[in-house]
């Protein structure tokens, strides 16, 4: 491959021959990414028992993924920029799926770790890389209907990840929710190289190496004391070390932004509400949503007794209805408003994590997580809706590049709070012990929710402003 990048053989200006192939391959990809945080939720269990990990390592398990993705997502679009979509592609696609085949033969917690972080940074250069190549391909409204098939796959891999997760898990075992991404990415990498055009580059200029490292040591120390947290108490010396080194590394990555010629992030966006309030709103709603899968899946396999297979059809409701939210919150938000709909949506969130506490068992869990799934679902939509509504168009990519990322921060955030929430439980303590500690998980949630639904009458815009 040449170092400079070609256009694809088409009559210039007309639409892609091969737009709607290229569209599956690359929509396949990124759903194998999506599938990665909650089909291997419902396999955590069965890890722990295999590998003998304990609570920190089966969340890191999660985290670990989310943080190295949200981390480097917007170091991955900038390479894009910078040296070709087709080529990050393929190298994204690669080290992902080989970080998958390490995965699955994992026999302990370190090597399993680096392939899930490996994963991550496979993840973080295709993501965004892929959806350049889409959004450049696309115009009019093939352009909408093709984001619109984008945008669904993040609802149809969280439905389809819990399933397969339980089917997985409870057929030929756990690790075999890594080694399914082996051949399905091996034929999507071959057919990608043979029809993914050569698009011209978008920039010039350098990577933003330190930027991305500080970014991604402030997230990982902040995670690490949220996990630390749940053995050894919020007001522990080295847990206070831990987040006070996170905030220095984030005001760090802040200063350096608005020194270097080519920033990682555009932080006057930040600062414009509408953006800022996205940005709450994604993160609260990811966090929330990995949160509960990652805690549904102990209290339902270890609490409840119940199999990873039926674990898994459990939830199937729970990712249905937060599709079926995201698609009724797309139609009423003209009508509601992004705050109005934020706040119901939160204060539905709040009540259905509050009905585990109060009824306990497996009907009651599964039917308060689905109502609160569906709050949850609108919030996706007002995130993106009040983030991406109100930036001019050549800012659209970078603005959209910032709610990803913080979409990501939130899936380790979530998993990290409600690990430490319910410490007791997931350690695999039982009787009133375990309940206590699933009880306090769901009332963290609980707040976190009723919280936010004030801040975001507070930070979201009113359509007046």
């Amino acid at each position: 491959m040449s170092d400079t990048e070609t256009t694809s053989p088409h009559t210039p200006g007309a639409p892609h021959p091969r737009r709607w192939p290229i569209l599956g391959l690359l929509g396949l990809a990124q759903l194998m990414l999506i599938l990665d945080i909650t089909v291997v939720a419902i396999a955590l269990p069965h890890m722990g028992t295999e590998l003998d990990l304990d609570r920190a390592a089966l969340t890191w398990v999660v985290s670990g993924y989310a943080l190295t993705f949200g981390s480097l997502m917007l170091l991955g679009g900038r390479a894009a920029d910078l040296f070709g979509t087709k080529r990050v592609v393929l190298a994204g696609l690669t080290l992902f799926t080989a970080a998958s085949l390490a995965a699955g033969l994992a026999t302990g917690a370190p090597l399993l770790l680096a392939a899930r972080i490996a994963q991550g940074a496979g993840a973080a250069l295709l993501s965004p890389a892929a959806l350049s190549v889409v959004v450049r391909l696309f115009d009019g409204d093939e352009r909408n209907r093709a984001l619109g098939i984008w945008s669904a796959l993040g609802g149809g891999g969280a439905a389809l990840g819990v399933l397969l997760g339980g089917l997985i898990t409870a057929g030929p075992g756990w690790a075999w929710v890594f080694f399914v991404n082996v051949p399905v990415g091996l034929i999507v990498l071959v057919a990608l190289a043979r029809i993914l055009p050569r698009l011209p580059r978008a920039a010039s200029g350098s990577l933003d190496v330190p930027g991305a490292a500080l970014v991604a040591a402030a997230t990982g120390a902040l995670i690490y004391a949220l996990i630390r947290a749940g053995d050894h108490g919020w007001i522990n010396a080295l847990t206070l070390a831990l987040f006070t080194f996170a905030a220095a590394a984030y005001t760090a990555f802040a200063a350096w932004q608005r020194r270097t010629a080519a920033p990682l992030m555009n932080l006057g966006l930040l600062g414009r509400r509408p953006v800022a309030a996205g940005i709450f709103v994604i993160a609260v709603a990811t966090a929330l949503m990995v949160g509960v899968f990652f805690l549904g899946s102990f209290y339902l396999q270890n609490h409840q007794g119940h199999g990873a297979l039926l674990t898994g059809v459990l939830f199937l409701p729970v990712a249905l209805l937060t599709m079926a939210a995201a698609t009724a919150a797309g139609r009423v938000i003209g009508r509601l408003g992004a705050r109005s709909l934020a706040a119901v949506a939160l204060l539905i969130a709040a009540a259905g994590f509050l009905v585990p506490v109060l009824w306990p068992g497996t009907t009651a869990m599964v039917a308060g997580v689905s109502v609160a799934a569906a709050g949850l679902g609108a919030l996706f939509v007002v995130a993106s809706a009040t983030a991406l509504g109100s930036v001019a168009p050549h800012e659209a990519g970078v603005a959209s590049g910032i709610v990803s990322t913080f979409h990501e921060f939130g899936a380790s955030a979530g998993a990290a709070a409600v690990s430490s929430a319910a410490a007791a439980g997931i350690a695999g303590h039982t009787g009133t012990q375990a309940t206590s500690g699933f009880d306090d998980a769901f009332l963290v949630a609980t707040g976190v929710a009723a919280v936010s639904a004030l801040v975001a009458m507070w930070l979201i815009p009113s359509r007046n402003e």
